[in-house]
């Protein structure tokens, strides 16, 4: 067999290569390869226009990178915030409210559960809290997180609101065990903090508002 030439062999290869199993392009490299495109038509389209047109191109394509960037790092952050169960969150993934909540633990300390009861009392003043628009309704949103917000709003409770948060933490991540004293502590704060009125706005950054009514 006589070996075959270099026209010939590239002849073939580009047979080969215009075949159907060689047709299908990855999605990223498809995508990569419009964008580079795009940004090289870019940069033709302005440089044309000398050095003005070369600043504009470099601002436009920094643009460009910095809006791509800010749209993944929003991305990344919904998508942890919305991981409700995550460790560390607050709620677990069914949504409650503050009254069913209330219901649970009541159901739980009647039998002697004291931390599921703990845990559902704290619930119920975050969720209370967030139906009463004090704090917002965040995903994924931690006890340390539920305190040092409503402290804001509510600063009278604020050394409460995180020995609350450290209890939940303890019986939730901590192994400690859930005690009667502990629950009927949170009891009381919960309702102490239904009544409770928000600090003014003009005074609430000074730490300074209404005491527990």
């Amino acid at each position: 067999m006589s070996p075959i030439g270099r026209d010939e062999a590239a002849r073939e290869a580009a047979q080969e290569l215009l075949k159907p199993q060689y047709s299908v392009e990855a999605l990223f490299d498809r995508i990569y390869r419009y964008v580079v495109q795009f940004l090289g038509d870019l940069v033709d389209a302005t440089t044309g226009g000398g050095t003005a047109g070369g600043v504009i191109a470099a601002v436009v394509i920094t643009l460009i990178l910095l809006t791509v960037i800010a749209l993944v790092a929003w991305r990344l952050r919904k998508t942890s915030r919305e991981n409700a169960s995550a460790p560390g969150g607050l709620f677990g993934e069914r949504a409650l409210t503050a009254v069913e909540h209330r219901q649970a633990a009541g159901r739980l300390a009647q039998e002697g559960r004291w931390s599921e009861a703990l845990q559902e009392r704290l619930r119920a003043i975050a969720r209370d809290l967030e139906e009463r628009a004090l704090v917002d309704g965040m995903p994924g949103r931690t006890a340390d997180e539920l305190a040092a917000e409503a402290a804001t709003a509510l600063p009278a409770f604020a050394q409460e609101l995180a020995v609350a948060a450290r209890s939940f933490d303890d019986v939730t991540y901590g192994g400690v065990t859930g005690t009667r004293e502990a629950y009927e502590m949170m009891a009381d704060l919960d309702e102490r903090l239904r009544q409770a009125r928000p600090a003014p706005l003009a005074t609430a950054g000074n730490g300074i508002g209404e005491g527990p009514a």
